[in-house]
């Protein structure tokens, strides 16, 4: 489903509304995307000139101060005026609302870098199908949007500010929708699954083992969105701590977050026989993606899942890496699952496993992981997987760097979980 900007009334139209907006400049269209998974259409040029991206930066900054009345006004308007859209969201906004802004300052960030641009959105496309969001919808979000932008930018909203907003816009709707439409044909927008193995682990963490109802694909070190049945239309996103199994069962480490309302009910409700839901798989941090024969794998504390999920993939695949892991926690006692990695590195000669904490004074490595990472190495012959709390991750990835580490060599998840969720 394509739009297209209608010179002839100054309309910019959708395959089912148009509204009135100031004339924009058409931006490029990107080549549909062959039928593949994790294949984005090949966008050659930027969809934004430098002058215009400028523009869109200013206004963003023009707006961040008051993003928290500008997201309440943004929603306000739109279910006051597409009503038919409320049922989507959960009853409560509050996480919504702080995504709205952190969604477009992720795009502004990304508009000069196309095929980032493009890969974002089509996750983001892909992923919103389990919401039963339709192309028609994408017209009420922008014309809200743009609504919103310009009563809280004031002055500083200009008809040439709108008409970048209305571009940007459409190339980020372009590119979700056609995402979702080829996904269509491959697979299912959510994924049933019965919990079929569950295991306290302490500290608030349990180990929750889910069969899909039908095939469900994924790459190790991808990242999944889960729905209790306690909290519809209330998802947060976890990683498989596994690499696929042939049984085709994953099992995910979740730890209790205070106010965490799926977490909350995965941890202390669910039980064997008890259904959630899976949305799509998303993220790059998976193997694939490596150059080097040497690995580094960095974990802090429930972020071991994915790095867990890595070194299964190692071996499974049999190829000829060298891996050197490093566990992170502020206490002995939060050094999770060292244990079984231990157990993994007996097994496999290729695995070498360091754990430290940061906040006891205990035998072996003490400090936080930045700072254990920066007495070993060098790591600039390695590819880098980061996963665990985002100031672990961000200091993490700048320790490397400045030590030499290529930038495009160190791997991690984005800091925010996708920041479109209507979660």
């Amino acid at each position: 489903m394509r739009f297209r900007i209608d010179r002839s009334n100054n309309t910019f139209t959708y395959p089912s509304r148009e509204w009135n907006r100031p004339e924009p400049t058409p931006a490029p269209p990107a080549p549909a995307a062959p039928a593949a998974q994790t294949v984005e259409p090949e966008v050659v040029e930027a969809p934004l000139s430098p002058h215009e991206i400028d523009l869109l930066r200013a206004s963003v900054s023009v707006v961040e101060p008051l993003a928290s009345d500008m997201t309440v006004y943004f929603y306000a308007i739109l279910f006051a005026r597409y009503p038919e859209v409320r049922p989507m969201f959960p009853p409560g906004m509050d996480t919504q609302r702080g995504r709205l802004l952190r969604a477009l300052l992720r795009i502004v960030d990304l508009v000069d870098d196309p095929q980032s641009l493009v890969r974002f959105c089509g996750h983001l496309g892909r992923d919103h199908r389990k919401f039963g969001t339709l192309s028609a919808h994408f017209p009420a979000v922008g014309e809200c949007l743009l609504a919103s932008l310009a009563r809280y930018a004031g002055p500083a909203w200009t008809s040439e500010i709108a008409a970048v907003w209305t571009k940007a816009y459409g190339v980020v709707a372009q590119v979700m929708i056609s995402a979702a439409e080829e996904d269509e044909a491959l697979r299912p927008a959510v994924w049933p699954a019965t919990v079929v193995h569950r295991v306290a682990r302490g500290h608030g963490i349990a180990e929750i083992t889910v069969h899909p109802h039908t095939p469900y694909e994924y790459a190790a070190g991808q990242y999944v969105s889960l729905e209790t049945p306690w909290w519809p239309k209330q998802w947060r996103y976890y990683s498989p701590a596994n690499a696929p199994r042939e049984d085709g069962t994953l099992t995910f480490h979740v730890r209790a977050v205070p106010n965490g309302t799926v977490s909350t009910a995965l941890v202390d409700r669910a039980v064997v026989g008890s259904v959630i839901r899976l949305g799509p798989p998303m993220g790059d941090m998976v193997l694939d993606t490596a150059v080097y024969s040497d690995l580094l794998f960095v974990a802090g504390g429930t972020g071991l899942a994915p790095i867990r999920a890595l070194v299964e993939e190692v071996a499974r695949r049999g190829e000829h890496h060298q891996v050197d892991l490093f566990l992170g926690a502020r206490t002995g006692d939060e050094l999770y699952g060292v244990d079984d990695m231990l157990r993994m590195s007996q097994r496999h000669h290729w695995l070498t496993i360091r754990g430290a904490v940061s906040h006891e004074y205990i035998p072996g490595l003490r400090g936080s992981l930045p700072e254990v990472l920066s007495e070993f190495g060098p790591w600039y012959h390695h590819d880098v997987y980061l996963s665990g709390p985002t100031q672990m991750v961000a200091s993490a990835s700048q320790t490397l760097t400045l030590n030499g580490t290529p930038p495009d060599r160190i791997h991690h998840d984005p800091f925010e979980t996708p920041v479109l969720s209507l979660s």
